[in-house]
């Protein structure tokens, strides 16, 4: 009589072990499946990826903002050459707008609220599918002479390897078209 107790709560427990059991597979599979993914999240969470990629010749990069390195004491010309693909079938006609500052500027900055304080030039002619930007650090520490883009430009302190100073670009194709290109940074080594 005992055996047929003690069997008899052992199925009982099997039996819950196995409801259980189907009961969250049958909760994971209504979850996997209950969402259609349309892959349109909005404006506001999506990368800056235009139609047509702007590049940085001679730029390295790992993963995000390509970057230049350039030593503190440099006062030779820094170039940035903007390139699009030949197989777009479009020209740049210009360099609308470069700002500059720290890494905190952004697309907006560059559209919408580029001001007298951080745009360093307007309108640099294209050539086919290149435009070169070219300035130097005397010329940024002018342009900066104070604040957080000042405090970059004069290169690292303390134990840092390095400090950045970020550019973002306006570029105008050939059909008017506008492309902001990703945040361009020049690393100031000691």
């Amino acid at each position: 009589m005992r055996n047929n107790y003690y069997n008899t709560l052992k199925n009982i427990q099997i039996m819950k072990r196995s409801i259980l059991n189907i009961t969250l597979l049958l909760c994971l599979v209504i979850a996997c499946f209950s969402c259609e993914d349309d892959l349109d999240y909005g404006q506001f969470s999506r990368d800056n990826q235009p139609a047509i990629p702007v590049t940085y010749q001679g730029a390295t990069t790992y993963g995000h903002a390509p970057f230049y390195t350039v030593s503190k004491t440099s006062e030779s010309d820094i170039s940035f050459t903007l390139e699009i693909p030949e197989s777009s079938g479009r020209t740049i006609r210009e360099i609308t707008r470069v700002v500059g500052g720290t890494t905190a500027i952004n697309a907006a900055t560059v559209t919408t609220g580029a001001t007298a304080a951080n745009t360093i030039q307007a309108s640099i002619a294209g050539s086919g599918t290149t435009a070169t930007f070219t300035t130097s650090l005397p010329a940024l520490k002018a342009k900066f002479p104070t604040g957080a883009a000042n405090t970059a430009l004069n290169g690292p302190t303390g134990t840092a390897t390095y400090s950045e100073f970020a550019f973002m670009f306006l570029v105008t194709l050939d059909d008017n078209q506008t492309i902001v290109p990703v945040q361009l940074r020049l690393r100031i080594a000691p």
